[in-house]
């Protein structure tokens, strides 16, 4: 005896694993998931649920966090992941303060736990001598990003504005014949490692394309992680940059 998971399904196990308040099983029979088993002769109808306690939604916050580029919103999840008890509301409490963000620790948790029922299911599968499903990873960014507007502000300008308006980043460029060099990228600390600052130069070579405009850039040194995304976008190496100051530093 087998069932189908389907998204429906794997949303109403996500939903049971995380409710600490009884012990939850599938019954793969009518597809429902019950807190007893009311057919003790019938064994197989009923599944446990994939294992999940609270410290492994701790390991799943620490993990978010660790991995954010914000250092702002980093060192505030990291503080309330450090406190001595009321960590998940102090957690929660954090990220209410910054939406962006929130969306972001949302798509992330449905997805690593949506992947936590995928391999439970195959390995039932496994038992059943049937093939493993795949996953396909979401990608968060492209979902937080459509949080935010992004406008030419002037010719050779974008900015990007977050849901009620306030200005997030901006790319600056101007015109030396026919070449477009990107003066500066500026993306607000709050909002740094969302990939708005790839969005905004993604704008500008769009822009580029239309005109068919070579573009430059000087990128500083400490901002060699830039790097791959330009490469990314076709730029190549072309000169290098080197300075010499009194002081050394």
């Amino acid at each position: 005896m087998h069932f189908e998971l389907n998204e429906l399904l794997i949303d109403e196990i996500i939903f049971y694993m995380e409710n600490q308040d009884g012990d939850f099983v599938l019954d793969i029979q009518e597809l429902n998931i019950r807190e007893d088993k009311p057919d003790l002769n019938d064994e197989a109808r009923y599944i446990s649920l994939p294992h999940w306690e609270p410290k492994d939604g701790y390991r799943l916050m620490e993990k978010f966090a660790a991995g954010l580029k914000n250092p702002v919103v980093r060192h505030e999840l990291g503080e309330a992941l450090n406190r001595n008890k009321g960590v998940f509301r102090a957690y929660r409490n954090v990220l209410d303060q910054y939406p962006e963000t929130e969306k972001l620790w949302l798509n992330y948790k449905e997805q690593n736990m949506k992947n936590e029922v995928i391999a439970w299911y195959n390995a039932l599968r496994e038992e059943w001598g049937l093939e493993p499903l795949g996953s396909e990873p979401e990608d968060n960014l492209s979902l937080v990003l459509e949080d935010f507007n992004f406008k030419e502000d002037d010719k050779c300008c974008f900015i990007a504005e977050n849901s009620i308006g306030e200005l997030a980043g901006s790319i600056n460029a101007e015109m030396h014949d026919s070449i477009l060099h990107i003066k500066s990228i500026d993306v607000k600390p709050l909002y740094r490692g969302m990939g708005i600052g790839k969005a905004l130069v993604a704008k500008l070579l769009e822009k580029a394309d239309r005109q068919k405009l070579d573009v430059t850039i000087d990128l500083p040194a400490e901002a060699d992680f830039f790097t791959r995304s330009l490469l990314l976008e076709n730029f190549k190496p072309y000169s290098q940059r080197f300075i010499r100051k009194l002081n050394n530093n």
